[in-house]
């Protein structure tokens, strides 16, 4: 059986005996429901617990959900009625991790106790749904419709601390099932009625409407374009002004709505393809990772700093190395002023601050590195300086040590080549700003080893970002794609459009930022100076637009001006930057014309996904589901329409085929459908 039962004195234990993660398969549900009806018809049981042999449950089974079974009686719903029906104390004893379905087991329970450091929550919004058994109304009658509008629309884990504060759990002990054994005697022996978090009203009575109004706003703008978000409000609103019955019954409604929604089956895709990113063939699981115990960064700047703060936050002391001290000073004093901040908008303790940034040390010499396990060069992008500081590490960094890069886009095996240990030369592609956003791009060189990859794909996790593996080519697999992006965008003005309209287009898709307020927000220089080092196919052009933007001080946000004039950040049509534009589609004899939101978006959309079956085709990825990967977590991609290679295979792959054949004679030979991409829309759709 996957639920073990057996007496503990007068109490029933019902232990979830299912691994890996104890999910609620069939088996589970069907032994809880034996479980429970056997300890009620036994007159010596007076209380039941349920808990788990490691963590309590996570949620459904992933492959039953695949076929079905997942819906098979008794479902979660018949064991949650059989639970309240039950007239003998039930306590939930979690440990580990209580979440989705396993934590709407738990607050069907009379009672929960929790150990110290587990965790709960009810994380469905992330996958697209929202809880479809009770979640929403028990958490709500149970902790208040704010905190349930904060934890429930953001799909947040609670520390046990938290959840007993918000009323969610009822003790927190080292020894949880020995706490619930108690606990349940003790409900038994009062002779007091049972009280269910169903039937609980003090919490939701006289809630100020204002409240779930504002939150919808709120929500409306932070989720723009998301379905399951704001259904959990609705289900959270009702919960506080409906008949516990309706209440409960709307719930049910919404959650089959969002599970039979597009952006439920984008978003599952998103959690599966996070999960194979990781898998590397030829790099078994057998293949322990190599511990970093210690890192360096090289280049204390923006990106450096940021990175060093990743290896601090996680605990690993790091060493910052730059030229001079005044150089390190300044870097520093970013790290502090971006700790500060996150302090000032209460995401990070001031102990934890504290603690951090004593794990930061500094150096202006190489031989300070001899004890370190990985140095990361964070330079900016010339070639020639980073074989340089290659030279370096090779001579004082361990012979162990991995040396890694974060370029963006520079060849890995030419700077692997300035080192007597290319095996262990691999690319570390941190995304900006580096301490915030989630994507790790690991980039592969000819010669790097597998136990060098093992290690920096197990370092993503550990810094807690999401890691994926590309092949050493011109930009990698995000970059290389960007540039068709932002290049068919200044196409696009030479045509006619404005850069309010492309902008919109692309946020109304569900973007936070249109391709040319991200140019001023990276800075037009720097776009600039990255496009000079690119090839480009004698039938190609770059655009001057951006050149032009460089060459008159319109760097973007640092300057104030750029394709929009900025108020701080907020960004405002400007004459000057559209007079620009203009000039140069007279200067290159192209008459402007109205262009309508659909030709942007395809335009824009589609060269990416053309892209990416090119970089399948190379190998520089390894799965369609990895470019969705890369393009969300590091270039804001809406993760609800499941990444480029995902949304276009739902739009029709046929649609990228004919806009690639209208482009391509305009646009050079480069912009021909891919030959990947034909053989996708003939089988219909990616097979990796």
């Amino acid at each position: 059986m996957a639920t073990n039962y057996r007496l503990e004195a007068d109490v029933a234990v019902l232990e979830i005996d299912n691994p890996p993660v104890n999910a609620l398969s069939l088996l589970v549900r069907e032994g809880l429901v034996q479980g429970i009806r056997r300890a009620a018809a036994d007159g010596a049981v007076k209380g039941i617990v349920i808990g788990a042999r490691g963590s309590f449950p996570a949620g459904a089974d992933i492959n039953e959900i695949a076929n079905g079974l997942a819906f098979a009686p008794p479902i979660l719903l018949d064991v949650q009625a059989e639970m309240e029906s039950t007239a003998k104390p039930i306590v939930a004893a979690i440990c580990g991790t209580a979440l989705g379905g396993g934590f709407e087991l738990a607050l069907t329970c009379h009672a929960r106790v929790a150990s110290p450091d587990a965790r709960m929550g009810l994380p469905e919004v992330k996958l697209g749904l929202i809880p479809g058994a009770g979640g929403t109304q028990r958490f709500t009658r149970l902790a208040g419709p704010e905190a349930a509008l904060e934890a429930i629309t953001s799909g947040m884990n609670l520390p046990a601390a938290r959840a007993l504060d918000l009323g969610l759990i009822d003790a927190i002990a080292a020894d949880p099932l020995a706490e619930a054994a108690a606990l349940a005697r003790s409900l038994a022996n009062s002779g007091g009625p049972l009280r269910l978090a169903s039937e609980r009203t003090d919490r939701i009575m006289g809630v100020d409407p204002g409240l779930i109004a504002a939150w919808r706003q709120k929500l409306a703008k932070r989720y723009r374009g998301q379905l399951a978000p704001l259904r959990a409000c609705d289900a959270i609103e009702a919960a506080c002004t409906r008949e516990r019955a309706e209440a409960f019954k709307l719930e049910r409604q919404y959650y089959l709505e969002c599970r039979e929604s597009p952006q439920r089956r984008a978003l599952m895709h998103v959690f599966h393809a996070e999960r194979e990113a990781r898998k590397i063939p030829g790099v078994g699981a057998d293949l322990a990772p190599q511990p970093i115990r210690r890192a360096a960064v090289i280049g204390s700047g923006t990106m450096g700093g940021g990175i060093a703060m990743c290896f601090a936050d996680a605990g690993i002391p790091v060493t910052l190395l730059d030229v001079s001290r005044e150089a390190l000073a300044h870097g520093l004093g970013a790290i502090r002023e971006r700790y500060a901040a996150s302090v000032a908008r209460g995401r990070l303790a001031k102990e934890k601050v504290e603690w951090a940034l004593s794990l930061i040390g500094t150096t202006t010499e190489y031989e300070a590195l001899a004890n370190v396990d990985i140095a990361i060069e964070a330079v900016f992008e010339d070639p020639a300086l980073k074989r340089e500081i290659f030279t370096k590490l090779d001579r004082h960094a361990p012979a162990h040590a991995i040396l890694a890069t974060n370029t963006s886009s520079l060849d890995i095996d030419t700077i692997a080549a300035a080192t007597s240990r290319p095996q262990q030369v691999v690319g570390t592609h941190f995304f900006s700003p580096a301490h915030v956003m989630r994507l790790l791009e690991n980039v592969r060189g000819a010669q790097t080893s597998p136990q060098t990859l093992a290690t920096v794909m197990a370092l993503a996790r550990t810094l807690g970002k999401i890691p994926v593996l590309a092949g050493n080519c011109d930009g990698f697999i995000g970059n290389r794609m960007l540039q068709y992006y932002g290049a068919e965008a200044e196409r696009l003005l030479e045509e006619g459009a404005t850069p309010e309209q492309i902008d919109r287009v692309i946020e109304a898709f569900g973007f936070a930022m249109g391709p040319l307020a991200m140019r001023d927000l990276a800075g037009n220089d720097v776009g600039w100076a990255i496009r000079r080092n690119r090839r480009l196919a004698p039938d190609e052009r770059w655009s001057p637009i951006l050149q032009r933007m460089a060459e008159q001080g319109r760097l973007g946000q640092k300057s104030g001006r750029g394709f929009y004039r900025y108020e701080g950040r907020e960004r405002r049509a400007d004459p000057e930057a559209l007079a620009l534009i203009e000039a140069v589609s007279r200067e290159l004899g192209i008459e402007r014309r109205q262009i309508a939101d659909e030709e942007i978006l395809a335009r824009l959309l589609h060269p990416l996904v053309n892209e990416g079956a090119k970089i399948l085709e190379e190998g520089i990825a390894l799965r369609a589901g990895d470019i969705d990967i890369v393009y969300i977590n590091g270039y804001g991609f809406p993760a609800y329409k499941g990444g480029p290679m995902f949304w276009a295979q739902q739009e029709g792959l046929g649609k990228i085929i004919e806009t690639m054949e209208k482009l391509a004679p305009s646009h050079g030979r480069r912009w021909l459908p891919a030959q990947r991409l034909r053989q996708a829309a003939e089988k219909g759709g990616w097979t990796s």
